[in-house]
């Protein structure tokens, strides 16, 4: 501790500081230290420091020049300590220069403390150094005081603590800067020592349930076993006051809701190891008897208890009661449902134990109706880009309407779907008026980048090596096309698509296609229209003729959302006109020369109930899509023309996804195809078919009406249930397939979704329905992961596992990756 000298006139207090005066004035008797005196201040001066503004220093003592002070007394003594709390001395000292009558002049002698010049790190690697200077305060001229070597050891040690150097040692050194004066350099040795792990952890006092049941509790307090190399051991202190907490809420769960932890105790037990004792009082086990509503007018009570689901002799959970009176996430069907959904935003139920006899508890759960709520007005934050409309034409909960917490979740999860906005900042924000009756909601969103850029090569099989250039604006507007300052780089915000695709290898392989969407035809209702053009050319490498296949092809389409059955439905009708143009060039036997007509009217039903577009946890998908040309064959005799292209196509899909626990979902689906003729006698051509295996990229293959269907495991287009190898080729007329596949998110960022699964798969594909049979499927088995990007689109890659060998193919490997780009896996 630094002491204050005070030389002539010193304030003492009580005896404990002394005083020296100058010679002449104790000759003349100046000051009597029995008899304290009253002074005015005469003048007050600084030295001693070099860096620190004098006239800052005396403003902060308190100190002024005309003050009246009584020495020996308080004045002085306060202004030390404010000077002092400055943390910038490290030594002060108050003495008069001179006293005139009764007047005193005081001096301020600064000791100035050293500044930082810079620090360096030893004993750690560079990566740690890097990692500690974010989470230091040093930085260069900052004065260093004690305070601020102990935060810096501490900030050190807590950084290694979190990374289980539990015995990290810090060692802080100064010496003086050769180069700059008053300054110093810190050297910081780290002792880092060795990383000390959870040898073991036991309890005591449970009864009820067995300690390796009470450590599945705890998520981050783990031992450390010799055959769980993927479980961290680490002991991080606030993890384990977490996981404690957690042990806690486990026994409640269970009925035990009296359940304490007595004591707890971290022990070594090594010097790189720790042992863990957790004493429970668990308590006794409570059970749910008698369940009364009162208050309730709208509802009867029998009903009531059915919403909710519990029975008299059921575990007693305050969690899974609160969860079913308020908030189901995984069920949706809660009490507070029946009432917020018809309007009633202010009601409440509080369940209230009014009777607790043995192990048994009485509820009364006390109902508050309240009025309904009407919605008055809604509002929208955050989209800087897309605008207003956009948002409100999706939006369900319109003003003038009652209040529907339904209608609320629905409309967070259409603008999901959208895929305008991170996904995990949508707010929905309720602000109710009691007085008035009414809510307003308050949606936020945040913009986030969605359209997509590809530049890709790969190999097309017998035409070689391919490259593709892809441009997809997901939110473009062609209101603002002709207004120059609306391109930010590009006009967006009304929620088109626009699409285009090249894909060429130079003159052997050339695809061309251009789409364009508007989602709200007119902007009054979700009615659709699209229209997409294409073309490609194709020619036979290494041909001595001119061997090639031009197709040439438009579609437009007008779709609408239905609200029957209900409002998750949506249609869609297209009408599609492709020309394929052949020279020298076989698809099948008996053509190879002349043009193909394909005319055909495209409808679809669909319902999709899904609640996120990236990473579903629950909800549905279902499709079914019918596309039918005109029966040529029913007038005509010609059974075989491939003029025009005759046939009708089925296809149905569904997809269901159930939230088994928080991150982990269990997708399943099944998908269904036949094509047939209208006439018996007459026979499918070659441009609308299914080909089965690999990923479902078609690759290099242009055949328009072709469906490409992944079967992980197998070779792609491998899979066809038919001996005749044109057939096989040609790809099959009916296929199925199963998929089971449990999902588990791993990052929900929006910017980088990331989510693994496991998948267990069978289907098949016939060329003839004289083949087709449902129950004749080929398995597979595998693991993969996705990553979907915003600009990119979906990334992915699967290993799958054959566990059927395909007729005609024993040579296929068994096992292989499949690569995904911008799709799913149907």
């Amino acid at each position: 501790m630094t002491k204050y000298v005070w030389v002539l006139v010193l304030l003492l207090i009580a005896g404990t500081a002394s005083a020296q005066i100058p010679n002449t004035l104790q000759q003349n008797n100046k000051i009597d230290y029995s008899l304290p005196q009253q002074y005015e201040i005469g003048g007050i001066t600084v030295s001693g420091t070099n860096y620190l503004d004098p006239t800052a220093l005396i403003s902060v003592s308190g100190l002024k020049v005309g003050d009246k002070i009584t020495v020996p007394g308080d004045e002085i003594s306060r202004a030390i300590q404010k000077l002092w709390e400055m943390g910038v001395a490290g030594d002060i000292e108050v003495f008069a220069s001179r006293i005139e009558g009764n007047k005193i002049f005081l001096n301020i002698s600064i000791k100035d403390r050293p500044r930082l010049s810079r620090f360096n790190f030893t004993g750690i690697n560079k990566s740690q150094r890097d990692a500690l200077e974010k989470k230091i305060s040093l930085a260069r001229g900052k004065v260093v005081t004690d305070a601020v070597l102990n935060s810096t050891r501490n900030a050190i040690r807590k950084h290694f603590n979190e990374k289980s150097y539990l015995n990290a040692k810090v060692n802080i050194t100064q010496r003086p800067d050769s180069v700059l004066p008053n300054s110093v350099v810190l050297n910081i040795h780290v002792d880092k020592g060795d990383k000390v792990k959870i040898s073991e952890i036991t309890f005591e006092g449970n009864e009820a349930f067995e300690d390796k049941k009470l450590r599945r509790q705890l998520k981050k307090t783990k031992e450390k076993k010799p055959l769980k190399i993927f479980t961290s051991s680490k002991f991080v202190r606030s993890d384990y006051e977490n996981d404690k907490q957690l042990l806690i809420d486990f026994y409640n769960r269970e009925g035990y809701r009296d359940a304490v932890i007595v004591s707890d105790s971290v022990y070594k037990t090594e010097e790189d190891r720790l042992g863990i004792r957790i004493t429970v009082d668990e308590g006794d086990r409570y059970y749910f008897r008698n369940i009364t509503w009162t208050g309730n007018y709208l509802y009867e009570d029998a009903y009531l208890s059915k919403v909710l689901g519990l029975s008299k002799g059921d575990v007693y959970n305050r969690e899974e009661l609160e969860k079913r009176l308020t908030y189901n996430p995984t069920t949706g069907i809660d009490v507070s449902a029946l009432y917020q959904n018809d309007g009633y935003l202010f009601s409440n139920i509080e369940p209230v134990e009014i009777k607790v006899e043995g192990d048994s508890i009485d509820l009364e759960m006390r109902v508050t109706e309240g009025p309904q709520a009407t919605i008055n007005k809604i509002i929208i934050t955050g989209n800087d880009k897309t605008s207003d409309h956009v948002i409100l034409r999706e939006v369900r909960t319109l003003p003038g309407q009652k209040y529907s917490r339904d209608d609320l979740i629905r409309t967070r999860n259409e603008l999901a779907n959208l895929g305008y906005f991170d996904q995990e900042q949508i707010g929905l924000v309720p602000e109710p008026n009691p007085e008035a009756g009414t809510v307003d909601i308050r949606y936020s969103v945040v913009e986030r980048a969605n359209d997509q850029i590809s530049l890709s090569g790969g190999w097309g099989g017998a035409i070689g090596a391919v490259g593709t250039v892809g441009l997809t604006l997901n939110n473009f507007s062609t209101r603002k096309f002709f207004d120059l300052s609306q391109w930010r780089p590009i006009p967006s915000g009304d929620g088109q698509r626009l699409s285009l695709n090249v894909q060429a290898n130079g003159k052997y392989y050339q695809s061309y296609s251009l789409s364009f969407t508007e989602p709200w035809l007119g902007g009054r209702k979700a009615n659709s229209f699209s229209v997409s053009l294409f073309k490609t050319l194709r020619r036979i490498p290494g041909s001595d003729q001119d061997s090639r296949l031009n197709v040439d092809g438009v579609t437009v389409g007008l779709g609408r959302r239905l609200n029957w059955p209900d409002n998750f439905f949506l249609m869609n009708h297209s009408l599609s006109y492709n020309r394929y143009r052949l020279n020298n060039y076989a698809l099948f036997s008996d053509f190879s020369n002349g043009d193909s007509h394909s005319i055909s009217f495209i409808n679809t039903l669909a319902r999709n109930s899904v609640d996120n577009p990236l990473f579903p946890r629950r909800g549905s998908s279902l499709s079914l899509n019918v596309n039918l040309t005109p029966p040529y064959s029913l007038f005509t005799e010609k059974k075989n023309n491939y003029e025009f292209v005759e046939f009708h196509k089925w296809m149905f899909d569904a997809s269901y996804f159930i939230n088994l626990a928080g991150n982990l979902v269990l997708n399943t689906r099944a998908h269904f195809g036949f094509i047939g003729n209208y006439s018996a006698d007459a026979t499918p051509g070659p441009f609308e078919r299914f080909k089965l295996g690999g990923s479902g990229l078609a690759g290099g293959n242009i055949f328009v009406g072709t469906e490409y269907i992944g079967l992980r495991g197998y070779e792609d287009e491998s899979v066809v249930n038919d001996a005749n190898p044109t057939l096989r080729s040609a790809g099959g007329i009916a296929f199925n397939k199963i998929v089971i596949e449990p999902r588990y998110l791993i990052s929900p960022n929006p910017a980088a979704t990331i989510y693994g699964l496991a998948f267990l798969e069978a289907g098949n594909s016939f060329g003839s329905f004289e083949n087709y049979n449902p129950f004749k499927l080929y398995r597979s088995a595998g693991l993969g992961a996705r990553i979907f990007m915003a600009q990119f689109g979906l990334l992915g890659f699967d290993y799958g596992w054959r566990l059927d060998t395909i007729p005609g193919r024993p040579n296929d490997k068994r096992g292989m990756f499949h690569f995904i780009i911008g799709q799913q896996i149907r």
